[in-house]
């Protein structure tokens, strides 16, 4: 089995996610794709997020209906904060048979070295999925210099430009633009049904 993992805190989860993750499956082959919602990720841990229950009611909303997109509690189940390499760990325990991927955007690529454990974060995936979108340049001997061998253990998934971010979705509610068409159906309503996002915002508690 060929499973892929997607981490992330999707704060909301929007068209973005859902294509790149789409891509991800199908050029790769994946019988499933995990979504990992991360509640205390290591990297934010200064910025304040929209609350746990909130975002993994948005992200089951969103993966309704797609059988290769699946939700994992991995990290929802046990205290942060949640470093890349236990998730993995944690999953590869649960599916002993299965080879695993893990999900990256291009950017994150760069700062690669510097997570914890990068080397056996290698180690217990069949390959580094790294989403890059059209055009970009990856200068891979500098990662070689810092983690030999890095090379052998990537892939690369060409996914369509969409310039969509959460945070430019938090601040288009929060200031009543539209923002319908960066989301899909459920979330949205979801979204707009509870009034999420419209007032302490982590961009507002981060940007008063």
């Amino acid at each position: 089995m060929r499973i892929g993992i997607f981490g992330g805190t999707f704060d909301p989860p929007h068209l973005g996610h859902l294509i790149l993750a789409a891509e991800a499956t199908d050029q790769l082959k994946l019988d499933r794709l995990l979504w990992v919602l991360t509640p205390d990720p290591p990297h934010k841990q200064n910025q304040p997020l929209t609350p746990v229950d909130i975002r993994l009611r948005l992200v089951q909303s969103a993966l309704r209906d797609n059988p290769f997109f699946e939700m994992s509690r991995v990290d929802l189940d046990r205290p942060g904060p949640h470093y890349t390499l236990d998730t993995i760990q944690l999953i590869a325990a649960q599916y002993p048979q299965a080879d695993l991927y893990y999900l990256i955007g291009g950017d994150s690529l760069h700062d690669f070295p510097n997570w914890f454990e990068p080397r056996k974060i290698l180690d217990a995936v069949k390959e580094l999925i790294v989403m890059r979108r059209p055009g970009d340049e990856i200068d891979l001997s500098i990662l070689e210099e810092q983690i030999p061998g890095i090379s052998g253990k990537l892939a690369f998934v060409e996914a369509p430009l969409l310039e969509i971010s959460s945070h430019q979705i938090r601040r288009r509610i929060r200031e009543k633009r539209p923002y319908r068409y960066y989301l899909l159906p459920e979330v949205h309503r979801l979204i707009s049904l509870e009034g999420y996002y419209l007032s302490e915002s982590p961009d507002e508690i981060m940007n008063p």
